[in-house]
């Protein structure tokens, strides 16, 4: 009988074991330092904004960052005026040689091959695999084969790490000339700038450099020192009486003229009107962005009212005179404001000009999901610039959401749908990305869409549903709204198709206010959180 030899089977040579995972959180402008405890650490952050030191080098800290550290790394963590939010989590290495396993501990110089910043993209994938590693972490269940199935997720997550990273370190050491680069900007804004000087800094080519900076800016170079310039400005105008000229050559434009052109481009007012704004009590109108208004401390002249349905009363100003808004007729106006404010849909909807033409009527341009653009855009035009106020409406808000966010995890396993129910129609509302509820329920409270809501509202804000697909629509949790008369309800209620979905069955259906609900205002959005929380928790 022919001899049987087994091959040798080649093994790596390093193994990774997680040894921790936690969620943390850092408040508005805290600093800490994290203290070396033998482990190597996975950082990833999912909201806030801050900075981050390892050893020696800055990074600017955003959502959809993400490190590796080691053992012996000198971290500092650092929130800006958004604290910070991020998972943390600890893994050793272990070595194969000929003689058996060593510990990462005993190993002179780190060997994991990416430290530092990583690319983790898309960010929206990976951070649901550490979220699954994390629920799967905080289950009480801790038997042999649990245990497995936790490193064997950790071990796909490092996969996806180094498959992304194995081409993106090439580009890491260009990466973090870019950030130094945009710190300089930060610094030395009046300065004479260009894209060759930045990427010649940079040591990168003109065309990498803008692509590198716009990754991790959102923008490209010269529109985001714009930005720089025109808080600066902003600044300047609020808390001195220096010249439109003067204001300029500070924040490093050398010629008024451009200066009040590029500066009422961007903020919708001119410097002078910007400086009036800020120091004078005007009289606004802002249709549907009242809440805004009050969110910044700010009473509007006038508030305007919806033919059948009258004002929100969540915002409170029974005392302020309404202006009765209707595709059928013109409005006329009580009283004449210094100025007029919209969003950008509002005149194409109601056929609405500027009922005193010497009124000026500005328009936000920022989309309705945007709410954190449109609070500053609102601040802006009334003169508020990067005031203090907008810093701590959006810190507050984030703490709420925070803190509902944790309250809800045990319903993270439901899945959850909102209806908007009228005469004529039932409207399936999107997902995280869209709408006046997605992302509240979806993105800041990490409540599940039932796969309906992915399935039919990857493209619309909202879908109208057939019976059939009514049908489908088997959701733990049933958020609705009502665009009826309360004396229509009762008959619309009482058809057979929502009467029979299951979360109307078992009273698991959650009605909330119409007026609260389809508003992008952040004391709607507030207010959803309170409506969640008193219903679930």
């Amino acid at each position: 009988m022919d001899e049987v030899t087994a091959k040798k089977v080649a093994a790596p040579s390093m193994f990774y074991r997680m040894i921790g995972l936690d969620y943390r959180g850092s408040g508005v402008n805290e600093q800490k330092e994290i203290p070396g405890n033998g482990a190597y650490r996975l950082l990833v952050f999912t909201e806030g904004e801050g900075r981050l030191t390892l050893n020696e080098f800055g990074y600017r800290l955003v959502r959809g960052k993400c490190f590796i550290t080691t053992p012996n790394m000198e971290i500092g963590i650092e929130s800006g005026n958004l604290g910070l939010v991020y998972y943390e989590i600890l893994f050793e290495i272990f070595y194969k040689n000929d003689v058996g396993f060593t510990s990462s501990q005993e190993q002179q110089s780190p060997s994991f091959p990416y430290v530092g910043e990583l690319e983790c993209s898309p960010f929206f994938q990976f951070l649901e695999w550490v979220k699954e590693l994390y629920s799967d972490c905080s289950s009480e269940t801790n038997d042999e084969l649990t245990l497995f199935d936790q490193q064997l997720r950790f071990q796909m997550l490092l996969r996806h790490i180094f498959k992304q990273n194995s081409s993106a370190s090439i580009i890491q050491g260009s990466r973090q000339a870019v950030e130094t680069t945009i710190e300089l900007l930060h610094q030395d804004y009046d300065d004479v700038w260009t894209v060759d000087r930045m990427a010649a800094m940079a040591n990168v080519g003109r065309g990498q450099y803008t692509r590198l900076f716009k990754e991790m800016t959102g923008q490209v170079p010269l529109t985001y020192l714009s930005d720089i310039r025109m808080d600066k400005a902003k600044q300047l105008l609020q808390a001195t009486d220096d010249r439109l000229f003067d204001v300029a050559q500070s924040v490093g434009f050398g010629n008024e003229f451009y200066f009040n052109r590029r500066f009422k481009q961007t903020v919708g007012l001119s410097p002078g009107q910007y400086r009036r704004h800020y120091r004078e009590d005007i009289r606004v109108f802002a249709p549907f962005l009242e809440d805004f208004m009050l969110a910044l401390g700010i009473t509007p002249l006038l508030q305007c009212s919806l033919v059948g349905w009258g004002t929100p009363s969540y915002l409170g100003l029974n005392h302020i005179p309404t202006v009765e808004l209707s595709d059928k007729y013109s409005v006329t106006l009580p009283c004449k404001p210094d100025f007029i404010m919209v969003d950008c849909g509002f005149s194409e909807k109601w056929g609405f000009e500027t009922p005193e033409k010497e009124v000026p009527l500005y328009h936000i341009s920022s989309q309705g999901e945007d709410w954190r653009q449109s609070l500053q855009t609102v601040a802006d035009l009334l003169g508020r610039g990067k005031h203090a106020k907008v810093d701590q409406v959006i810190s507050e808000y984030e703490r709420k959401a925070d803190s509902a966010r944790k309250a809800l995890r045990q319903y993270r396993d439901h899945n959850v749908a909102f209806l908007r129910v009228s005469e004529n129609e039932i409207q399936l509302y999107a997902g995280p990305d869209k709408g006046y509820t997605g992302p509240i329920l979806y993105r800041d409270l990490e409540l599940t869409p039932h796969p309906l809501v992915k399935q039919l509202t990857s493209h619309a804000r909202k879908v109208a549903l057939t019976p059939e697909l009514l049908a489908q629509l088997d959701a733990d949790l049933l958020f609705v709204t009502y665009e009826i008369l309360e004396i229509n309800k009762k008959k619309r209620y009482a058809n057979y198709l929502l009467k029979s979905l299951p979360a109307v069955r078992h009273r698991r259906i959650i009605e909330v206010d119409f007026l609260n609900w389809m508003s992008y205002g952040i004391l709607s959005h507030r207010k959803k959180i309170d409506d969640v929380m008193r219903a679930l928790v």
